[in-house]
């Protein structure tokens, strides 16, 4: 019985995991909860503690798009990083990095671009979009530092066209901290290089990566 049950609970969780990924493809969601919940609701699980991680709603959003939106979707990603790479080179005295679903090839045309800059000045990060007059607001943004939930400075960054920029800046501790990860954040050339690559060779790298 027992083993039955976990079957079925699994299943679910991939179920959900799929639906939810339908939700952030077709309807634009970007929050991954939300997007977890209302498949939930949607297929009478509203009660369920097994929601999909995110890793896993990544997995079935990656399928999606390449079986769903194979035409449409790699130029979409191209532009996104295509935007965050102007932007790391504004960046480049921060030595900027690319993480999130630009990086990993989840994006859709309303993701976000997430970067991340280490820096214990964020008064420097200020005078410096002020110095390129690049519009931006202040914020803050949630993550975890050594296992810890943290607030850090954030700033997004405004632009005529394209998506939103969210910078984070971590404290300089937390560079060597294992916060930064190869699979996880892409410095500039890694960017660069990463658009050199046809799409399809692209899609395998952060298939790959996602791993």
């Amino acid at each position: 019985m027992a083993k039955n049950h976990t079957h079925r609970r699994d299943l679910m969780r991939e179920q959900l995991a799929h639906h939810a990924a339908r939700l952030m493809a077709e309807d634009g969601i970007t929050d991954y909860t939300f997007a977890k919940r209302k498949a939930a609701r949607q297929m009478g699980a509203g009660d369920t503690q097994h929601l999909p991680s995110n890793q896993e709603i990544d997995e079935a959003l990656r399928s999606f798009r390449a079986l769903y939106q194979r035409e449409a979707h790699p130029a979409i990603l191209h532009q996104l990083r295509e935007q965050a790479l102007a932007a790391m080179h504004l960046l480049e005295p921060f030595h900027p990095y690319l993480t999130g679903s630009v990086l990993n090839g989840t994006a859709g045309a309303q993701s976000d671009i997430n970067l991340v800059i280490y820096s214990d000045d964020e008064k420097a990060v200020m005078m410096h979009l002020f110095k390129h007059n690049q519009p931006f607001e202040s914020g803050e943004w949630r993550t975890s530092l050594a296992g810890r939930p943290q607030t850090v400075p954030s700033f997004t960054l405004q632009a005529e066209r394209g998506a939103p920029i969210r910078l984070a800046v971590l404290p300089e501790n937390a560079r060597h901290s294992g916060s930064r990860k190869t699979e996880t954040h892409a410095d500039l050339a890694a960017v660069a290089a990463l658009l050199q690559q046809t799409p399809d060779r692209a899609a395998q790298i952060t298939d790959i990566a996602a791993i």
